[in-house]
């Protein structure tokens, strides 16, 4: 979390620049309990909102919620390294770090999308934000999903040039 537990974040990866930001944010008058990369997004989180993954260099997926505003932020790596699954489920949120944890969970549907059926078949493996379960989707590389009153909106952050 920041200092007054506002931000609480879920990570999993490695920031490789995260010493850098660390000096930045520093200088700015955070203040950090931990040498961790993963307290420097929060941190991070603070001073840019959404557009903090521009900054950071590493694979990651993280989910950061705001308690005050009631957002939630879903990031991914740019090249999506480490995966990031969702679902939305009537007034529900889900997201995890591995398919089955959302099946797992009781709340989403079994039932194969076969629009993906048919890109696994033709290609190997399915393209995001598609997966082979209908109503359970992937984190696209290089996007963030907000998640505030009910709806989530979908931005792409980073685009090889």
């Amino acid at each position: 979390t920041n200092e007054d537990g506002r931000f609480q974040i879920i990570f999993n990866g490695e920031i490789y620049n995260y010493r850098e930001l660390r000096s930045e944010l520093e200088s700015r008058g955070h203040t950090f309990r931990t040498s961790s990369d993963t307290e420097v997004i929060v941190h991070l989180y603070e001073e840019m909102g959404e557009r903090c993954p521009e900054r950071l260099i590493g694979m990651f997926a993280f989910a950061i919620w705001d308690a005050r505003e009631k957002l939630l932020l879903l990031a991914r790596d740019r090249m999506g390294i480490k995966p990031l699954f969702y679902a939305e489920t009537g007034e529900r949120f889900l997201f995890a770090s591995e398919l089955k944890a959302l099946v797992a969970s009781g709340l989403t549907r079994k039932s194969l999308d076969p629009v993906a059926l048919d890109q696994y078949l033709t290609f190997m493996y399915v393209p995001a934000p598609r997966t082979i379960l209908e109503g359970i989707r992937k984190l696209p590389p290089g996007h963030t999903l907000t998640w505030s009153d009910g709806r989530a909106a979908l931005r792409k952050y980073w685009e090889l040039s």
